[in-house]
């Protein structure tokens, strides 16, 4: 009888974890499914911007130039993902907007002194890159994540 208990349990415990190997990859893939293509444009940014940080420290300015327009022009998420965003921003639609219109303006200042071979003024339009994606994400991405990923 207790050998026939102890295959019991060791049956049970062989079809919980077949069952976890069977779910897991379909959890993987909802979640996959559910990250949002704002996700990825921001990884992308965040290589470019890493990427140009490597790039300013070897006075490597034709990197730069080559990088910024990256930043500046990035790639946007879909377009219905972007009226969901935009509909849950709300009124502050337009902040987030100025925000990213920031980062464009100064990536494009940082390529044209990347282009002049001005490392001064690269430093400066990077720093107000930095400055717009920061204040941007203080303000948004906690809220941001909270609401489109439930993660409280």
């Amino acid at each position: 009888m207790k050998a026939m208990k102890s295959m019991l349990v060791m049956l049970v415990a062989a079809n919980a974890v077949l069952a976890g190997l069977v779910v897991l990859p379909d959890a993987r893939a909802a979640e996959e499914e559910e990250a949002m293509g704002l996700r990825a444009v921001m990884k992308e940014l965040g290589r470019d911007m890493q990427a140009v940080t490597g790039a300013i420290s070897r006075e490597d300015w034709a990197l730069v130039q080559e990088l910024a327009p990256g930043i500046a022009h990035h790639a946007q998420p879909p377009a219905m993902e972007k009226v969901r965003i935009l509909r849950w921003v709300g009124t502050d639609a337009g902040k987030f907007r100025a925000f990213d219109a920031e980062v464009g303006r100064a990536a494009n200042d940082m390529a044209a002194a990347a282009a002049r071979g001005d490392g001064q003024e690269v430093i400066r339009a990077f720093s107000q890159v930095q400055q717009a994606c920061l204040a941007c994400h203080q303000q948004f991405r906690e809220p941001f994540v909270e609401h489109f990923y439930q993660r409280r």
